[in-house]
């Protein structure tokens, strides 16, 4: 392990997560204007704990021969036009975000940022086209992976929604402030957070029991053997015995011995970290 490098370069297998939020003038990112682009750096306390940290925000000016669908602008509230926007070409607001996410990236150690958003694919997609058509060669984000968090929070909380996602984890939502690229991306990035801190450290399967304490004192790993005790007492297989039966006590048929969802569900919370959520 490099000590040069922070701990959350280590969390995330070398990516540094950046919560992105874009607000735009439709659906379509080769045609729709870009009108606001929101950043949030992600931290780490000395706990492990995940925390919002810079932020950054830009209205932009709409691209030349840019879409604007009236439906659109009125959903956001954007007018497009209005000088008191202070709106910046497309290029200066990517290029101001991609240099401050690649200081991070080096100050961090990471190797490279992974966005992190609401619906990640819409964000992602129009930022990686603007960069595109503004030419930027060093683009810190890694092209296709992300860290969607209306999967994590329907995982998590049952809610995909991101103001009924705020809602379930406790985190305060305006919604008349909603639909702004910058309060969205500060409500994700808590909700991101949230999510994660609710987690244990990752365990590698692959390696020794050097993590197992964070399953609890009943979890040994096998190291290079896989003998089927060992199997049953992995995370892992708590998880699938518990996705594999009904929600009853019924026995199971594999050889761990174990019972249906209700006697495994109470491990599994512990495991994952779901008996800390209110419900």
């Amino acid at each position: 392990m490099n000590d040069s490098k922070l701990p959350i370069a280590h969390r995330f297998r070398g990516f540094l997560p950046v919560v992105i939020d874009v607000e735009t003038g439709g659906f379509n990112s080769q045609t729709d204007a870009l009108l606001e682009i929101a950043a949030v750096l992600i931290g780490m306390d000395d706990k492990g704990r995940l925390h919002a940290a810079e932020q950054f925000f830009f209205n932009v000016e709409p691209f030349e021969g840019a879409n604007l669908e009236p439906a659109a602008l009125e959903f956001t509230g954007i007018n497009p036009l209005s000088a008191v926007r202070g709106a910046v070409p497309e290029k200066d607001a990517m290029a101001a975000i991609f240099s401050a996410v690649r200081a991070e990236v080096k100050r961090t150690g990471c190797q490279r940022a992974i966005v992190v958003a609401h619906n990640a694919s819409f964000d992602q997609g129009f930022m990686n086209q603007a960069a595109a058509r503004c030419n930027l060669k060093r683009n810190p984000f890694h092209p296709f992976s992300s860290f969607d968090t209306a999967t994590l929070a329907g995982l998590v909380y049952g809610q995909t929604v991101l103001a009924r996602a705020c809602a379930a984890a406790g985190i305060a939502f305006n919604n008349k402030e909603a639909h702004s690229a910058i309060y969205d991306c500060e409500r994700t990035a808590e909700v991101f957070c949230d999510i994660v801190n609710r987690w244990p450290a990752p365990y590698d399967l692959a390696a020794n029991n050097e993590s197992s304490e964070a399953f609890g004192p009943d979890y040994s790993a096998s190291g290079s053997g896989t003998s089927s005790s060992s199997v049953c007492n992995s995370p892992l297989s708590y998880i699938s015995v518990m996705m594999s039966q009904p929600p009853t006590s019924s026995p199971c048929t594999n050889s761990c011995g174990k019972v249906g969802q209700s006697e495994n569900f109470g491990k599994l919370a512990r495991i994952s970290g779901f008996d800390k959520i209110s419900m």
